[in-house]
């Protein structure tokens, strides 16, 4: 079984930042890409960003240049630094990975969502 526990999310006025944390863990024998979701009310979930296993990285239009993922390896855990933020960033952020288990099978997993509010 994989857990994702995003961390960071909040309250924050236009302009501000934040920096979303998602720590994988369970039985995990290789992290593959991972990546940010969100879902705005009313909206679909939509991707933000995404890196792949060797780093390389795509991002939503809407959020490139303000928005960056990164991840560590050694800690299984990857990162969302979101730089001027827009009251139209304001959405649920999901933190999403392609897991390897011990059993080598690959799973997509999802974690439970951290609420991002910027105001005006």
């Amino acid at each position: 079984q994989v857990q994702l526990v995003e961390s960071g999310g909040g309250l924050v006025q236009a302009g501000g930042s934040l920096r979303l944390t998602c720590a994988v863990s369970g039985r995990i024998f290789r992290l593959d890409a991972m990546g940010w979701y969100r879902q705005a009310p009313g909206k679909q979930r939509e991707l933000v960003a995404r890196i792949t296993g060797s780093g390389n990285t795509n991002y939503a239009d809407s959020v490139k240049g303000r928005f960056t993922i990164s991840r560590d390896n050694a800690k299984n855990t990857v990162y969302l630094q979101m730089n001027s933020l827009q009251p139209e960033d304001t959405a649920v952020y999901y933190c999403n990975a392609d897991v390897l288990s011990g059993d080598y099978r690959v799973t997509n997993n999802w974690g439970q969502g951290t609420q991002v509010t910027v105001s005006s």
